[in-house]
């Protein structure tokens, strides 16, 4: 086994490939414009390094993403002999182009979500239906919550809800023209009072002080973002210790045409394996359950409570 990742990793190519996928988790396409060769080469070297348990990859529908692997022996063995191998101009530029990358993959997000924001509750109606996502959200709220936050609050239809439940509401989005729809959709005088505040920000950098709020929630949100584990560490930063968590997604599904109707960035996810991401992050599960909507989608629940002062 040792002798074929040591054959793995003797290409300059391969190296390459490996200093990238350390860092982030890009698709096949990606790596072809970061490197600039065709796909069939970068696809042969990605199989060798995969075949030698040097990078790891997840399908998600049509789409295939590789990174290197998150621990074990061979991610060991990556961050000891990684540091010896010399980083030269190629490697740098390397770096430089994967975070341009990402940078495009945020900038097309936001795009999308200010393009289609004015139609944003009619696209949410064509899946949720009838199923009441704000009343469960404002049932899960803790009494007497002090402040409540809406993650990826769109145009305010759940923030508005969740007022009820607390002295003070705040909502967070990317999307500037989401933003001003959900001013819109709230009472002057709140706003004048402080009772709301709607903040404009990227959810792996939130825009809240440490332990600012009681409770957060984010729905519908986590399939839109390149790696949904970032955020569970800022969701632990802004909450008090024993705050609670709401997550509402979508049970791994195979529709493509949630990419380009609605933006997704994953066709839904496997509870367990999120369940297991949040224990990792901090967080005890406190309860879980599933319903059948729109578009033959199935969304799961999750309620966790920050184990973290």
């Amino acid at each position: 086994m040792s002798l074929l990742i040591f054959k793995a990793m003797a290409d300059d190519t391969r190296l390459r490939l490996i200093n990238i996928l350390l860092h982030y988790e890009l698709s096949v396409n990606e790596l072809v414009q970061i490197l600039d060769m065709g796909q069939s080469r970068v696809s042969r070297h990605l199989k060798i390094l995969a075949e030698a348990g040097l990078l790891t990859h997840r399908r998600d529908g049509l789409w295939i993403f590789y990174s290197a692997p998150a621990n074990g022996s061979q991610r060991d063995f990556l961050n000891a002999v990684m540091p010896f191998v010399t980083k030269n101009g190629i490697m740098a530029r390397d770096q430089d182009m994967a975070a341009r990358v990402i940078e495009e993959r945020v900038r097309k997000t936001r795009q999308f979500f200010n393009s289609i924001a004015d139609n944003w509750d009619d696209l949410n109606h064509e899946i949720l239906g009838d199923f009441d996502l704000a009343g469960r959200i404002v049932r899960a709220m803790p009494k007497g919550c002090a402040v409540a936050v809406d993650l990826g609050c769109g145009t305010g239809a759940i923030l508005k809800s969740m007022q009820s439940r607390t002295a003070r509401a705040i909502g967070v989005d990317g999307s500037a023209r989401m933003l001003d729809l959900c001013k819109c959709r709230m009472l002057p005088e709140d706003m004048a009072k402080g009772n709301v505040s709607l903040r404009i920000g990227e959810l792996n950098h939130l825009p809240l002080a440490d332990h600012e709020a009681n409770f957060a929630c984010i729905n519908l949100v986590l399939h839109h973002l390149a790696r949904p584990e970032e955020i569970f560490a800022e969701i632990q930063r802004i909450l008090s210790p024993g705050g609670t968590l709401f997550i509402a997604d979508f049970i791994r599904h195979s529709d493509e045409s949630m990419r380009s109707r609605y933006g997704d960035h994953w066709l839904g996810f496997d509870p367990e394996d999120m369940k297991s991401r949040l224990t990792a992050a901090g967080f005890e599960i406190i309860s879980t359950d599933s319903h059948p909507v729109g578009k033959n989608l199935v969304l799961f629940i999750i309620v966790a409570k920050s184990c973290r002062g």
